[in-house]
């Protein structure tokens, strides 16, 4: 990490929005991934539907999707970007009474998608807390973090 410098920081130290004006367009790629650790009575209240709430995974990813988009009106230094693909996908795990989260970003344009990957994960993750917490208030939101990412000008880095 010698010879590397934070780019959201002036040299007086205040922040500043990165130009990305001079960039090409490239198609890019962000997959993030999270974990939400719940009871074991949580987690089959939610494989059953049976939360006073509703449907906590269609209703989580319908908010992973729309954080994604909002990502710029939630972090101040991103740009916003024309998204062409969100999803979310869950990894439910019985045994470990997990709901695992993976969300995809992709956008082709002059800056990443990582934030917006990163957002989208944090916020499913969120509201599915946010819907349990009634009968679950000890769940945990772990891990969250970048896996993969493509396009620009570092190419791909794989992390996992």
């Amino acid at each position: 990490m010698a010879g590397k410098k934070l780019t959201h920081v002036d040299a007086a130290g205040r922040p500043k929005m990165v130009n990305v004006g001079a960039k090409a367009d490239t198609d890019r790629v962000a997959i993030a991934r999270g974990l939400v650790k719940m009871q074991s009575a949580t987690f089959k209240l939610i494989q059953s539907g049976g939360t006073a709430k509703g449907d906590v995974l269609t209703t989580a990813q319908l908010a992973g999707i729309t954080a994604a988009k909002k990502t710029s009106d939630l972090i101040p230094l991103c740009h916003p970007i024309l998204i062409s693909h969100v999803s979310i996908e869950f990894s439910p795990d019985k045994a470990k009474s997990t709901i695992g989260i993976t969300a995809t970003v992709a956008s082709t344009g002059k800056t990443g998608v990582e934030m917006e990957a990163l957002t989208a994960v944090a916020v499913t993750a969120l509201t599915i807390y946010d819907m349990c917490k009634a009968v679950d208030r000890g769940m945990k939101i772990e891990n969250i973090r970048l896996v993969k990412k493509s396009g620009g000008k570092s190419g791909t880095i794989e992390l996992e």
